[in-house]
């Protein structure tokens, strides 16, 4: 007998695969092996097509959240999407980007792995303490070039 939770997940598994393969895989870029998606030609639209897009990248959160994967991973998925939304909203170099990135298909991979192998937790954990120290790493950066240029504005100024 088949456990109906068991059908819902493999419902839902696919219904997220098919929402990724048409948001970054649905078509072939022809004379070539290389796949897009709707995902950059919604960037294209001024407005509301980056945030159609992001809409439906977080549907794919929301599911993997239900679902029950760890937290860990849902970080590293909000990661995927949090730069795919960033990016992606620059004119032009956010659609390439978006053709290039495909958080959308990272996310349902990470999905897949993590909810096939719990264990794999502690790669999402190295990850994301590495994500921590890069981000600490940038924003201390970022007061001592401000302090620097504040100091260096102030001299400029004659004000020290």
């Amino acid at each position: 007998m088949v456990d109906s939770a068991d059908e819902d997940v493999a419902a839902t598994m696919e219904r997220l695969r098919t929402v990724s393969y048409y948001l970054d895989e649905a078509f072939e870029i022809p004379g070539t092996n290389y796949r897009v998606g709707l995902d950059p030609f919604l960037g294209l639209v001024p407005g509301v097509g980056d945030a159609t897009g992001s809409a439906l990248s977080a549907y794919i959160l929301v599911e993997a959240a239900l679902l029950g994967v760890p937290r860990e991973t849902l970080a590293r998925m909000f990661g995927n999407v949090l730069l795919d939304a960033t990016v992606g909203s620059l004119p032009l170099v956010g659609d390439v980007f978006d053709a290039a990135w495909k958080a959308n298909s990272r996310n349902v991979r990470l999905l897949e792995s993590r909810y096939d192998t719990p264990e794999a937790r502690e790669a999402d954990r190295r990850f994301l303490l590495g994500a921590v120290l890069v981000v600490t790493l940038l924003l201390v950066a970022l007061g001592v070039a401000t302090t620097l240029g504040v100091l260096w504005a102030l001299g400029r100024l004659g004000l020290l």
